[in-house]
């Protein structure tokens, strides 16, 4: 098959021809019919990620048809249409039975623990507990756009965040978790600010639901803006970005009892980030991660989609073909375009 790969950390990535995969005993082999691009992908180009073993394929939002079955698989055939969750939890530890698969102690992460979707055919294991099944109504560009980004954020607004009616949600940075993370609180009633560096950007995100923007590079105090715009505070904040100046503007411009969700990986030299610690004792804040979702979590968000409440179609940007990833991949630190790149011609 064919497939992005790299041998070496920063080094530019090419297509080549390699082995086609099979399926582990519990796990099945997908065809790829459109697979996302994450800037998750560029922190492993770049040897952020500790799990990552060379050479490597990554990619990591996908879907496709299933194409091969493990012998020990019971709920899914070839042909299914289906997604996967970024983290593929094992379905036995301890986590997994309290229904923690995001967190599992033995997860699968395609794209990062074994090679992922930037390929033709992807091996996915734990198949039973993790995958998807696709509506035949959802394109396969809209669901792969699901598999990171939109899902994570559904978790940070709906789950961790806690987000109600009629809360003020601030969301610093408007890629494409940024993006999701309006759409979804602003489904859920909630009144969003948007804050980023572009202004074309920050136009976007009007279009996904922000009712105020921030333009942190013509702001001389992006944390008093927020304040003043939510009249106190916001209740949930979201660092969409992952960098210790959204971080720390994330969690100062919380109201008394405000949730500061994390979002952004905070990798490499962006690995620590300040925390203004006294406020977070005076106001009670919460601080929370959120890391993927679980399969089962689906349900609740693919209805959302179904009636018409989330359109993450709106969410997708540039279509490209397998041989165009390398040049993306490496572009992805310059913050370019609107939206979510995904491939959908290999």
């Amino acid at each position: 098959m064919k497939a992005v790969v790299f041998e070496q950390f920063g080094t530019p990535p090419a297509i080549r021809n390699v082995p086609d995969p099979t399926p582990t005993p519990d796990g099945v082999v997908v065809k790829v019919e459109a697979t996302g691009l994450c800037r998750s992908d560029w922190h492993g180009w770049m040897g952020h990620d500790p799990d990552i073993t060379l050479p490597h394929v990554p990619g990591h939002e996908l879907a496709g048809t299933v194409q091969a079955v493990g012998a020990h698989v019971k709920n899914w055939k070839i042909g299914d249409r289906v997604t996967v969750p970024f983290v593929a939890g094992c379905g036995h530890c301890f986590e997994c039975n309290s229904g923690n698969h995001q967190v599992c102690e033995r997860q699968f992460q395609p794209g990062f623990s074994a090679w992922g979707s930037f390929a033709e055919y992807v091996a996915l294991d734990f198949a039973d507990t993790n995958l998807v099944r696709l509506p035949e109504e959802l394109d396969f560009a809209t669901a792969a756009a699901l598999g990171c980004r939109f899902v994570t954020s559904f978790r940070a607004i709906v789950d961790q965040g806690r987000t109600k009616p009629g809360e003020w949600v601030a969301v610093h940075g408007c890629g494409g978790v940024g993006l999701s993370a309006i759409m979804i609180a602003t489904a859920m009633g909630a009144n969003v600010v948007a804050i980023d560096l572009t202004d074309e950007k920050l136009d976007f995100a009007r279009q996904m639901g922000a009712v105020a923007t921030v333009n942190a590079a013509k702001t001389e105090n992006v944390v008093r803006a927020v304040k003043q715009i939510t009249k106190g505070g916001a209740h949930v904040s979201i660092d969409a970005l992952g960098h210790p100046v959204t971080c720390y503007n994330s969690i100062s411009n919380l109201r008394r009892r405000g949730r500061h969700v994390q979002v952004g990986l905070m990798l490499g030299d962006h690995a620590r980030a300040q925390v203004p610690m006294s406020k977070l004792i005076a106001f009670e804040l919460e601080i929370l991660g959120s890391h993927g979702m679980q399969a089962f979590r689906y349900g609740a968000m693919m209805d959302m989609i179904a009636t018409g409440k989330l359109s993450p179609q709106k969410l997708v940007g540039h279509k490209i073909s397998l041989a165009e990833v390398p040049e993306a991949l490496m572009a992805m630190d310059r913050f370019e375009g609107l939206g979510i790149s995904v491939v959908t011609s290999f």
